[in-house]
């Protein structure tokens, strides 16, 4: 049996690399995209985003081998269907709140919440599940409570934006646990945007019909040059995406592999929001964002020492990624 180490060397863990690199990278790059098509109100945005991702992961598990049959089981299966509607629920605060985030230039602190995002679901797995925590990983929570305290303080009040996405993944995160390896991402993506379009498709239709325009909702296409509106579609291709890109690395790569790449979507916001949205770090910001990023290493640290004691690990990730496999080839 091949090692771990021979496993990362071949073609097809190259290819997850790239997948993995491409994923989080356009996920990075959504302040750009969100910005091009944002409309009046951003709740329009929104409904869009869920719709045209609708469509397009239906085209997809029509495309994808089995994929009608994986979506009927998941359908069927009680538990599956309301844990899924719950996930539905909690993405779309999660996506809602960073198109705000976007709109009202406070692309900074939602860079903030998803390096955040670790740490939330560490201390989820401590309060609610009962996981015992590491030193080191004390540590990088204690490290990012105080960060949260001087962000708190500069701000004058708490960073709830980076704290409300943080925890809305997490929990979405700890829902997606519970469902387990029997339902792959493409298909619950689908059952999670399929009922979160039916209320997304009443606000489009009635925005359209200028219901909303005293809280500044038009007619996307109103709002929009015939480039952008004819475009739109855009919005969903870079919600499923780098979903089939994730799918495609985590089928080639350990776990613990792609999970170090999440770092770089929201440092690649971090940067489009100081140097494109040029918005302000004063100096309590800076202190705030250099503790979580130190709280951040801490934990990278932490994560490649347990691998190097406990080679296990990684062959047990990279057999489960190669079990999930199947769910993505066409």
């Amino acid at each position: 049996m091949a090692s771990a180490d021979d496993q990362v060397k071949t073609p097809a863990n190259s290819a997850g690399l790239v997948q993995a690199f491409l994923a989080y990278s356009l996920w990075g790059a959504l302040p750009i995209v969100f910005a091009v098509y944002m409309t009046p109100n951003p709740v329009d945005l929104l409904a869009w985003r869920i719709v045209l991702a609708l469509g397009i992961t239906l085209v997809t598990v029509a495309i994808v081998r089995g994929g009608w049959r994986r979506l009927g089981l998941v359908l069927k299966n009680r538990r599956d269907h309301l844990l899924l509607i719950l996930a539905g629920h909690l993405i779309a605060v999660n996506w809602g709140l960073y198109i705000y985030a976007v709109a009202s230039y406070r692309v900074l602190e939602a860079s903030l919440g998803y390096f955040i995002n670790p740490l939330m679901t560490i201390v989820l797995g401590v309060v609610l599940l009962g996981e015992r925590l590491r030193p080191l990983q004390w540590i990088a929570v204690g490290v990012s409570l105080v960060a949260v305290i001087i962000l708190t303080i500069d701000y004058g009040n708490l960073p709830w934006v980076s704290l409300t996405l943080a925890i809305s993944f997490a929990f979405y995160g700890l829902v997606k646990n519970k469902l387990g390896p029997t339902v792959d991402s493409l298909t619950g993506l689908t059952v999670e945007t399929m009922w979160l379009s039916i209320p997304s498709t009443a606000w489009i239709v009635l925005a359209s019909m200028g219901v909303f325009a005293t809280a500044g909702g038009i007619g996307v296409f109103e709002s929009f040059d015939t480039l952008r509106a004819y475009s739109l579609p855009v919005i969903g291709l870079v919600t499923v995406v780098p979903l089939i890109l994730f799918a495609g690395a985590a089928a080639r790569l350990p776990l613990s592999t792609v999970g170090m790449f999440q770092y770089i979507a929201p440092i690649a916001q971090f940067l489009f929001g100081y140097f494109v949205f040029e918005e302000v770090m004063s100096t309590g910001r800076w202190i705030g964002f250099i503790l979580v990023w130190v709280a951040v290493l801490i934990l990278i640290g932490d994560a490649l020492r347990q691998i190097r004691q406990n080679p296990k690990l990684r062959i047990k990730t990279s057999q489960q990624s190669r079990e999930e496999k199947v769910d993505y080839q066409a």
